[in-house]
């Protein structure tokens, strides 16, 4: 009989309820690989995956069978053929509008506001925003931003969120400039009233993309008279839902 573990191993700690125990210990081999990792040896997989090395080869032969994993000649392990054909059938099963629009409609529901999804593009030697994605309030008086339109690039919540979070932003000049990013940073949103216009406000998050890049700031705005601070965590929430999206 096979021995019992002196420890639980990774996938034991957090098996699927109701679930197979040996299909669970197997995608923790699979999630045991990191960036940067090529290939593994048998005694990394152990180690990560606190299993014995006699389990993990079981384990190892029929992810390779399933082609989901490899044997190199050097005896380490890589990923099989199998991933990136199904990670190809993933990617074209997505549409971004797909994952954003719902996300979109669904806060621009709860608030009554104009929801919106800005990414920061370079254009030539300056960068601009774009509001690639927009789902307009229900109210007559609002915003008349559609999708396609380029806004300022900075001012605007949207604007400043991008700047704040983003890798290739620049530093700001003045000490209240830096002051406000190191704010907006912190609080891991931006609310602002008039900033882009005196008739305006405006609500938003940064999205990021897994490896932690910045993806787009999402924003809420509307006229400067329903500015509403409990829009605040819709916002954020709806920011992070997308995060786990993208």
């Amino acid at each position: 009989m096979p021995r019992k573990a002196q420890t639980e191993s990774l996938a034991d700690r957090h098996a699927a309820p109701g679930g197979a125990a040996a299909v669970d210990r197997a995608l923790s081999l699979l999630s045991a690989f990191q960036p940067g990792d090529e290939a593994l040896s048998l005694a990394q997989f152990a180690e990560r995956a606190q299993l014995y090395k006699s389990t993990v080869l079981r384990l190892l032969a029929s992810l390779e069978h399933a082609r989901l994993i490899r044997r190199q000649d050097d005896g380490r392990y890589a990923l099989g053929a199998e991933i990136a054909r199904l990670h190809g059938l993933y990617t074209a099963s997505l549409s971004l509008d797909r994952i954003v629009l719902p996300v979109l409609r669904a806060l621009a529901a709860a608030t009554g506001e104009s929801a919106a999804y800005h990414v920061r593009q370079k254009q030539g030697a300056s960068w601009v925003r774009l509001c690639q994605f927009r789902v307009d309030s229900s109210h007559v008086v609002r915003d008349h931003v559609r999708a396609g339109d380029l806004l300022p690039n900075d001012r605007g919540a949207g604007a400043r969120v991008l700047i704040a979070f983003g890798s290739e932003a620049g530093r700001p000049r003045s000490a209240s400039e830096r002051k406000l990013y190191d704010t907006i940073r912190a609080q891991g949103y931006c609310a602002l009233v008039g900033d882009r216009t005196a008739e305006l406000a405006g609500i938003s998050a940064p999205v990021f993309h897994a490896d932690g890049r910045l993806a787009a700031a999402l924003t809420l705005t509307m006229p400067t008279h329903r500015y509403d601070e409990r829009h605040i965590e819709p916002v954020c929430a709806a920011a992070r839902e997308l995060s786990a999206l993208i």
